[in-house]
């Protein structure tokens, strides 16, 4: 037979318990929870977006009353709990119910704190912490049009900007000197006010409350000063209590909160407690990120495992207020025994503040730029000994010496037990684990499956940066969205102004489009870098700063920090010098492993970074250039060794797959590029899942475009039959050139071709022949720029150049 657990509050704490424990012990109990509101369980979290008319009430819905019902569920709503009966064992509701129990669990939630001033209890006075206060403040927006909101702090500040995009006329008015003084230091502080003024917010500093005037609704609120401001609306947002009234009268040891133990259990073993009602240890929390690490160590012990112990939070918070990203943690502000790194950019919007003691992070704020928020708390939290990393730590994660973390991004050096999302307690490795369970390639997809950026939607960048270093080549640029957070133009508008204004150099589009980052980030820099050399290969030049450091190195970096080299071995066809020049380079730079790859060459694994220089530069002694196993370029062309030896074939694809290799080696992509001949229509180079395939057949040659052997497979679609060798080489470079001036960067041809129709192809290179032969000549010269540069041939370093990472943004 099944115990019962009762759970009285339907909030975010107590319903992911129920969701903790339905994961550990499904068949268990028989859980029945009571809620005071009339609505299943929804995100408080994104109250402000709704207030600000960004989302209607149902999208923040978390758990919807089917969920309830799948999970055998029963739901109160609207039936608060008006007495626990410890003896008897049993709640009591408002409306009479009654419902035993043989483990309860107190998720009450807290209340807003309201000053107790003459003229609080009018109408048009409210709080702002649940769905009610918010139909409350967009009822006033209708018919009213000035709002008064106190309290300066993330909830006051939130609810200004909302009643200001409702048309309000909105004056804050805080008791301190700054704002969101419990998130952020006095620089960050100003900072943000004097942003949210340039966006129309008004602000009275060291306001006091002391008294709102009205006869049946607020007219008017005063302060200690004896000054008045006209209001109709006055939200207070000046804090919460916790909810314990009813724990207190059920005898429950509480002081500010429901005291509880390690295990989340009340003085009363049969009952736990979770959330912003409960104090543990002299703490109390109100942000969710801990409420949720409550609830899963609750779990643990209502399904009887008895292993886990909640020990306190260290807390962090990122947070959007009105679109800009903030984030704090730890002792922000310091003291005598404290110092300080400083980053502070005023023009650009930006400011970072490390403070350190014994040389170990103990508190950051971040303002602006918060993308390695999440690495500073990871770094506050475990204690990590900086002294190694004092000089580049405000410059980022992916600042630091590029064999330590691969210069990839933010995302691809975290650790996977970094928590990324706060507000919903998700970690990397989850993140991770979904997307290759579940075959995720969308943000939203990960946030339907995890949960993260669902909430406050400020880890969606990162989020998105997981999805990417996870996917790695089978990550595919969203569609219809701003390049990065640098700015809000498209990938289509960026391509625009680079032809439009002839803009040659990363830097000069930066300053035209007028950048929020003067230089870029590690999202849009490579991006416009190949915009840029592509659109104009005669005129630009390539900023090799602006490539990641496996593009830079020609090395693709592995999992213990070395590198791989990969020499191009022209239609997978090699002779003895190669091998003998391979073979030679592997002995002289300790090689760990030889390895043939799927695309017929060899990779030597485990060469230390210092040694790429030297090895390459071995290598091109010897006629050996890279293989661009590691950049967005043509990778290879993969043959069948056809009718010079195979009794099947009909053509020579080897020696149409060296020419088309030597066509088109070196040449930068949007993405990776694969190509392929088959000897005959058993297509044993499985050309109909590469980029572009050519299968041979009696006639001559068939030609396919658009396909993708990776994790999400795309069989090619055909484009055309052809006779000739030479009809093959122009069609293959004219689709190359349409597809380098198009695509979208980090947009594989698979989704392009299914993005423009394989009907706008054949237009251009089918059904134009001056189109076709435009597009070839472009790609020749493009082609012939970039092989005579010797960077291209070997990695940076080779002959004159140092390796250095990407200059401000990492790599």
């Amino acid at each position: 037979m099944k115990e019962r657990l009762v759970l009285i509050g339907n909030g975010m704490a107590g319903i992911r318990t129920l969701e903790e424990l339905i994961k550990l012990a499904p068949e268990k109990y028989d859980i029945m929870v009571f809620g005071s509101e009339p609505h299943p369980n929804y995100n408080r979290i994104l109250l402000s977006p709704v207030l600000a008319g960004e989302k209607a009430f149902d999208e923040i819905i978390l758990n919807s009353c089917e969920w309830y019902k799948e999970n055998g569920i029963i739901l109160h709503t609207g039936s608060p709990v008006v007495e626990i009966d410890r003896v008897a064992c049993k709640v009591v509701t408002a409306d009479g119910v009654e419902a035993g129990y043989d483990r309860l669990l107190l998720a009450t939630g807290s209340n807003p704190f309201i000053i107790p001033v003459p003229g609080a209890e009018l109408n048009g006075v409210t709080g702002f912490r649940d769905i009610k206060d918010v139909e409350t403040m967009l009822s006033a927006a209708q018919n009213h049009n000035k709002a008064v909101v106190i309290g300066g702090g993330l909830l006051g500040l939130e609810a200004a900007n909302g009643l200001k995009k409702q048309g309000m006329d909105v004056t804050v008015a805080h008791l301190m000197d700054a704002l969101m003084e419990r998130q952020l230091d006095k620089a960050a502080s100003a900072m943000l006010k004097a942003s949210l003024e340039r966006d129309g917010m008004k602000f009275l500093m060291e306001a006091q409350t002391a008294a709102i005037i009205g006869d049946k609704r607020v007219e008017a609120i005063r302060f200690a000063d004896d000054s008045e401001l006209a209001t109709d609306l006055v939200v207070m947002a000046v804090g919460i209590r916790p909810n314990i009234e009813l724990a207190k009268n059920a005898g429950l040891y509480s002081e500010r909160g429901v005291l509880v133990s390690d295990t989340m259990q009340t003085f009363d073993p049969q009952i736990y407690a979770v959330g912003e009602c409960v104090q543990h240890r002299n703490e109390c929390y109100g942000l969710v990120a801990p409420l949720f690490e409550q609830a899963k160590v609750c779990a643990n012990h209502l399904a009887e495992m008895g292993y886990d112990r909640y020990e306190g939070s260290v807390t962090s918070t990122k947070l959007k207020v009105t679109g800009i990203d903030l984030f704090s943690a730890g002792n922000f502000q310091g003291d005598d025994s404290t110092e300080d790194i400083l980053f502070q950019d005023p023009a650009g919007g930006i400011y970072k503040r490390l403070v350190v003691k014994d040389n170990k992070i103990e508190g950051a704020v971040l303002y602006g730029d918060t993308i390695d928020g999440a690495w500073y708390f990871q770094l506050m939290r475990a204690g990590t000994d900086i002294s190694d990393m004092r000089d580049k730590l405000l410059f980022g994660q992916v600042h630091l010496d590029d064999s330590d973390h691969g210069g990839q991004s933010q995302a691809s050096a975290m650790s996977d037990d970094t928590q990324v999302c706060d507000c919903n307690g998700v970690c990397k490795g989850d993140i991770v684990k979904a997307i290759a369970a579940e075959g995720l390639f969308t943000v939203d997809e990960v946030k339907a499956h995890t949960k993260a950026g669902a909430s406050c939607g400020s880890c969606t960048g990162l989020v998105e940066q997981i999805l990417e270093s996870t996917l790695d080549d089978d990550y595919t640029v969203p569609e219809s969205k701003s390049i990065c957070g640098c700015t809000d133009f498209t990938h289509d508008q960026v391509k625009d102004a680079i032809k439009e204004h002839s803009l040659t150099w990363v830097h000069d589009l930066f300053d035209h489009l007028e950048w929020r980052n003067p230089d870029g980030c590690h999202i849009c820099r490579p991006a416009v870098n190949y915009y840029i050399i592509s659109t104009w290969p005669e005129q630009s030049e390539d900023d090799a700063q602006s490539r990641f450091i496996n593009e830079r190195a020609h090395g693709n970096i592995q999992k213990d920090g070395s590198f791989s080299v990969i020499p191009r071995m022209w239609g997978g066809r090699t002779t003895p010098d190669e091998l003998r020049a391979i073979a030679d380079a592997a002995e002289k730079f300790n090689v760990g492993e030889i390895h043939l790859t799927g695309g017929q060459r060899i990779n030597m694994l485990g060469v230390k970074k210092s040694d790429l220089p030297a090895m390459w530069s071995f290598l091109a002694d010897r006629g050996m250039v890279s293989g661009h196993a590691y950049g967005k370029a043509l990778r290879t062309v993969k043959t069948c060794v056809g009718s010079e030896w195979c009794r099947f074939g009909t053509q020579d694809s080897t020696g149409l797959g060296i020419k088309l290799e030597q066509l088109s080696w070196g040449s930068w992509m949007p993405h990776k590029f694969k190509m392929a001949v088959s000897g005959c229509p058993r297509n044993c180079a499985e050309a109909t899942i590469k980029d572009f395939g050519v299968v041979a057949i009696d006639s001559g040659y068939e030609l396919h475009v658009g396909g993708n052997g990776g994790v999400k497979l795309r069989a090619t679609d055909v484009l055309c039959r052809v006779k000739t060798e030479d009809e093959v080489l122009e069609i293959a470079g004219a689709f190359c050139q349409l597809y380098r001036e198009e695509a979208h960067y980090l947009e594989r041809t698979a989704p392009w071709v299914e993005r423009v129709s394989l009907g706008h192809i054949k237009a251009y290179l089918l059904d134009d022949e001056m189109s076709r032969k435009a597009l070839y000549d472009r790609f020749l010269l493009s082609q012939k720029k970039a092989q005579d540069d010797p960077w291209t041939a070997r990695a940076e370093g080779a002959e004159a150049h140092e390796f250095t990472p990407m200059k401000e943004i990492g790599a």
